[in-house]
């Protein structure tokens, strides 16, 4: 299924392309087409580049880009004004069609965009039990810790955020079902496609989806009483203080930020307090060395290393 929704949405020349190419769909991270550049594939952690047969790489047409735009938006790019403002659409699947092209401002905020020049398939991957290994360090007594996730972008972070959401909104062996609210700003954590989560998160989880984070997580403690809020990549101040406001009235937090090592996080103006504070429990740090997704270490609040990859005996609370 994954791969006929793929499918559907690319210009004819390209699909025949990948057809003979023979990929496994679940490799398939990215797709990148730009005018009158070569076509760029992430396969499996690395860029890999599409050729033709007997010409070399394979170029991409405006062609092309009108081609697939038709497809994604059913003919209708006006009807998906909303979503192309934010520069994507998310498409049947939870797959994410960004694009870019010249912007139009409408009293000095971002309308709509024409001219599209690039666009950046990527795929939406559920990856069902990649959370099991982090589950003994990020609870105790049978509730989950305020967690944040670490990771270098393309290191699989959404994709632990979302099969952790997943776990605690059902239950585990380690936790009880819990009622987990998700704010989904870039529809990344459930792929919703017409409302509906297009992913696995659970009996238990409440989404807003294409909400802007600080003011979807106070929308779901006044309207749907969560026990866990979850949110990806949390970076500003208005963010973190919704964290705190959130750790204020009793929800637990699991969030994901962009950052290399926990070094680089401390060195953050609008994080640094935050350690320095123990806001969150625990800290999962995401690297691809070996394989994309690959645990690399999970820190306690003070930043004690309670697992390593490379020791993997670790200790945590039971």
């Amino acid at each position: 299924m994954k791969r006929e929704r793929i499918l559907d949405v690319l210009p004819q020349s390209i699909r025949v392309l990948l057809e003979q190419e023979q990929l496994r769909y679940a490799c398939l991270q990215e797709m990148r087409l730009r005018v009158d550049k070569p076509l760029l594939l992430i396969y499996d952690g690395r860029e890999r580049m599409l050729r033709n047969r007997r010409d070399g790489p394979y170029i991409v047409s405006k062609e092309d880009v009108r081609e697939m735009l038709e497809y994604v938006s059913n003919y209708s790019l006006y009807a998906y004004e909303q979503e192309m403002r934010q520069g994507f659409i998310t498409i049947e699947g939870g797959h994410r069609v960004g694009m870019t092209g010249q912007v139009i401002l409408e009293n000095g905020k971002i309308k709509n965009l024409r001219y599209i020049s690039s666009i950046n398939l990527r795929m939406s991957h559920e990856v069902l039990g990649c959370a099991d290994e982090v589950f003994p360090y990020i609870t105790v007594k049978r509730q989950v810790h305020h967690t944040l996730i670490i990771s270098p972008p393309r290191c699989g972070k959404t994709t632990l955020l979302r099969d952790i959401v997943r776990q605690v909104s059902d239950g585990n062996q380690w936790i009880d079902g819990m009622v987990v609210g998700v704010v989904d700003e870039r529809s990344e954590i459930g792929g919703c496609y017409k409302g509906v989560p297009q992913n696995q998160l659970g009996i238990r989880t409440d989404i807003l989806d294409c909400c802007p984070k600080v003011e979807g997580m106070m929308m779901l403690i006044r309207s749907m009483g969560p026990e866990v809020i979850a949110v990806d990549e949390i970076g500003t101040t208005e963010d973190v203080h919704a964290v705190e406001y959130a750790m204020h009235c009793g929800c637990r937090l699991i969030a994901t930020v962009h950052a290399e090592s926990m070094e680089e996080l401390r060195r953050r103006p609008c994080f640094d307090h935050m350690i320095a504070r123990k806001q969150f429990e625990r800290y999962i740090l995401l690297g691809n060395q070996s394989r994309v997704g690959q645990v690399e270490g999970i820190f306690d609040s003070s930043g004690s290393l309670l697992y390593s990859c490379h020791t993997p005996a670790g200790c945590y609370e039971s």
